[in-house]
């Protein structure tokens, strides 16, 4: 019965510094990546994309030929 209860205690120790290493984990990946700005211009040899006006009623057409 001893043996036992010893092997529960050590998975609930191990549950438990997992779980905190996970969650600090997760707090510093946060941190990294809260000031990263995500809509910044891009740099280097970046291509601006553009796009034909349409009218109303091709966009709608599109939409529903394309299903997008």
């Amino acid at each position: 019965m001893r043996t036992i209860l010893m092997d529960i205690v050590k998975v609930f120790f191990l549950f438990v510094a997992f779980t905190l290493l996970f969650y600090y984990g997760l707090r510093v990946m946060h941190a990294e990546y809260e000031h990263f700005h995500r809509y910044a211009p891009p740099e280097g040899p970046a291509v601006k994309v553009y796009s034909e006006e349409h009218s109303f009623f091709e966009r709608i057409h599109l939409f529903f030929r394309l299903g997008e």
